[in-house]
């Protein structure tokens, strides 16, 4: 499989004070696409921050950091939000639902950014929404929602712009065990039935075990590489 997420020699930190408080070290991977691939580590280690500098969220100081051949170090603040937008799905631990807004809408709200119909968002968000196992739940707010059924929504709102790369944070952190492993079987879904990239950000072994790759982080340090 030819790689999807490429990163060279990369380092982070920030200011603290005075002084600079490293975060990343000397990172070097690859993720291919179509990988499911689960980034654990204590807390501190620097995991969500990898997450972030991946998805575009914020920048390394230095190193190469490549996601489906495009250096997107180089990409401006206005270009790494629209170049977002139609790359990366976003799951996190809070479902970072809108609570004004109805499931069916809160899935529909990313493509409100795309050239599509009203149509054509309809026909998508109907799809997604059944695929996640919640078009009777279509017109409910997050409130009459429980925390299970608000993750399958955030799930629904991640792929429905089919994006290259799905980026998790802790995403059944907030969960019992129940919603827990259906989240985690949903996730393992869409991996493989629509050969989804996964990156999955968690402290858990147990969640972790549905990736097909396990990389450890320690002191933003990769320590090894579980394949």
């Amino acid at each position: 499989m030819s790689s999807l997420v490429s990163i060279s020699h990369l380092s982070k930190g920030y200011r603290r004070g005075g002084q600079i408080v490293p975060v990343l070290t000397d990172i070097t991977l690859e993720i291919a696409a179509g990988e499911f691939t689960a980034l654990m580590g204590p807390s501190g280690s620097g995991k969500s921050t990898l997450l972030n500098l991946i998805a575009g969220i914020d920048k390394p100081d230095r190193g190469e950091l490549r996601v489906g051949g495009l250096d997107i170090t180089a990409l401006t603040e206005g270009e790494l939000a629209d170049w977002r937008a139609g790359h990366i799905g976003f799951i996190f631990q809070f479902y970072n639902l809108m609570p004004v807004l109805t499931a069916f809408e809160n899935v529909e709200l990313p493509l409100m950014l795309t050239r599509l119909t009203r149509a054509e968002r309809r026909e998508r968000v109907a799809l997604v929404l059944e695929m996640v196992r919640l078009t009777d739940r279509a017109g409910h707010y997050p409130s009459e929602l429980s925390g299970g059924q608000q993750q399958r929504v955030a799930i629904a709102r991640a792929v429905v712009t089919d994006p290259a790369l799905i980026v998790a944070d802790e995403p059944t952190g907030d969960l019992d065990r129940v919603s827990a492993a259906e989240i985690l079987g949903l996730m393992g879904q869409l991996n493989e039935k629509l050969g989804t990239t996964v990156l999955m950000v968690t402290h858990d072994a147990n969640a972790a075990q549905i990736a097909r790759r396990i990389i450890h982080l320690e002191k933003g340090e990769l320590i090894e590489d579980g394949l």
